[in-house]
């Protein structure tokens, strides 16, 4: 009696394996396992203080609709958030934007049509039509010439 390849066999079993966690947890949650990201929305910028393990301390008190992007492995961020504030002068300075962010977000502008942007510390920020968009890390030059730095 011919027997099954061992082959075919254990490639099945990762396969089987894969389908079950699609099923259980949906496409995007593999998505960010597969490639080390991790996404969360925040109602208001005290939630996000008080549950995000990053810090984003450039960000307006009115913020809310807080969307984050991030690395599991690393540093790197994105954020979007609504707002009408202003940033703050003592935590931001406009200076030429030498970095992009690595996560893009829904809804966030190309940073690449953007010349300017506002150094906040280890974030670069740039205006949306209804908020704000940042990311970490940024530039070296871009964070020497932070105020928050």
């Amino acid at each position: 009696m011919p027997s099954t390849p061992r082959i075919r066999t254990a490639a099945a079993v990762p396969l089987a394996a894969a389908l079950v966690l699609v099923t259980l947890t949906g496409c995007a949650d593999i998505q960010d396992v597969v490639q080390r990201q991790a996404s969360g929305e925040f109602a208001t910028r005290a939630e996000l203080v008080q549950d995000w393990k990053k810090q984003a301390p450039w960000l307006p008190a009115d913020a809310q609709s807080i969307i984050t992007r991030e690395s599991t492995i690393t540093d790197e961020a994105s954020l979007t958030t609504l707002s009408d504030a202003d940033l703050d002068p003592a935590q931001c300075a406009e200076v030429e934007r030498r970095s992009a962010p690595l996560f893009t977000l829904e809804h966030a502008p190309d940073v690449y049509k953007i010349e300017r942007a506002f150094a906040c510390g280890d974030w670069s920020v740039v205006a949306t039509d209804d908020g704000w968009y940042g990311w970490t890390p940024n530039h070296p030059a871009e964070k020497a010439q932070s105020p928050a730095s």
